[in-house]
């Protein structure tokens, strides 16, 4: 697939040619396509919306040319990390979790509706609900009871299973603590 190119407006990056935008669906899910909360087939004749972190990803692994502006400056993976760094906040640490798990073949959506950092899934949306949940702490952090009452909590009631990821920026590594909850 020859690299699709995308416009970086504001904070999210728009696929204008629906073609490319439903070949990049196709790859992982990768998007939203406008005005379509939950696309039933994978192809569309609308734009597609990228995030920032599923853009860098695309762009790292030579998916995507990202341009900018009515004069199509090309914006560069550092500056497009530099702006994503302004809006997520502990990036690196997020975007290190992201990377790992979209690099296992799992695919990886924002969490937010579940009040967590992303919701993973193993088939993609659609398809099945996200079997997981994912909070992103930082190498270091701790983890209170009430923190992990809570994402347990949740993770029960919308029948998911809760995952702590945290990774390690020196060693580029991850490690996972993942949560089953059942009924005592």
């Amino acid at each position: 697939m020859a690299k699709t190119k995308v416009e970086l407006i504001d904070n999210f990056l728009v696929v204008w040619d629906p073609k490319k935008g439903s070949e990049l669906y196709k790859l992982g899910y990768y998007g939203k396509p406008l005005g379509i909360p939950k696309p039933k087939i994978p192809e569309f004749k609308v734009p597609l919306i990228l995030d920032l972190m599923e853009g860098l990803f695309l762009a790292e692994n030579e998916k995507l040319v990202i341009i900018q502006g009515s004069k199509k400056r090309k914006v560069g993976l550092v500056e497009l990390k530099n702006k994503a760094k302004t809006l997520y906040e502990s990036f690196d640490e997020k975007y290190a979790i992201y990377k790992d798990l979209r690099n296992s073949g799992l695919i990886v959506t924002p969490g937010i509706k579940f009040g967590c950092d992303f919701a993973v899934y193993k088939y993609g949306p659609g398809l099945e609900h996200a079997p997981y949940t994912v909070s992103v702490k930082p190498v270091g952090s701790g983890v209170t009871a009430t923190e992990i009452v809570k994402a347990g909590r949740l993770a029960t009631t919308v029948r998911k299973r809760f995952i702590i990821g945290v990774p390690d920026l020196k060693s580029n590594t991850a490690e996972y603590l993942i949560f089953k909850w059942f009924k005592a």
